[in-house]
């Protein structure tokens, strides 16, 4: 699935789409150059969430996370980890009872979760306010959770 996106309110309103239909146990990996929107894609999840606290980007404390929400939002940035993941726990996160939000997770390598929803977000080179979603499911679970997205968006169309 492909999106375009004209500005960063179009980003929150998508966002916050997939917050709405995400359930427990659910794992987004976003990708995409710095400044490319990731924290601004995960404030939406947050709001789709019914989370109102202010989303940080969990840079240098790698792994934040907000409990007041129709779900537990674990928002994760393992931008610089270079070793170590395996003693992060991230399989409680991952199997646990909220949504994970991974913020450059494909640097996780082989302790990436097999099941997860993958969002790359790329800049326009000519629009610095546009950017492409490419949205793809890895694993059944992740499947139906795009599945419901898509549902969603379709309706609202």
């Amino acid at each position: 699935m492909e999106i375009i996106i004209n500005d960063p309110k179009e980003t929150e309103n998508i966002a916050k789409i997939i917050g709405q239909n995400a359930t427990a146990g659910d794992t987004i990996v976003l990708s995409g150059d710095l400044g490319a929107g990731k924290t601004t894609m995960t404030k939406g999840i947050a709001l789709g969430l019914d989370i109102e606290q202010m989303i940080k980007s969990p840079t240098y404390t790698i792994i934040r996370e907000y409990r007041e929400g129709r779900l537990p939002l674990y928002h994760m940035d393992v931008y610089r980890i270079e070793n170590g993941a395996d003693d992060l726990g991230l399989d409680e996160y991952f199997e646990g009872d909220g949504l994970s939000v991974v913020e450059w997770g494909k640097l996780l390598g082989e302790f990436m979760p097999e099941d997860y929803l993958d969002i790359t977000i790329e800049k326009d080179p000519e629009d610095l306010e546009k950017r492409k979603l490419a949205i793809q499911a890895f694993g059944r679970r992740s499947e139906r959770f795009l599945e419901r997205i898509q549902q969603k968006m379709e309706e609202k169309e």
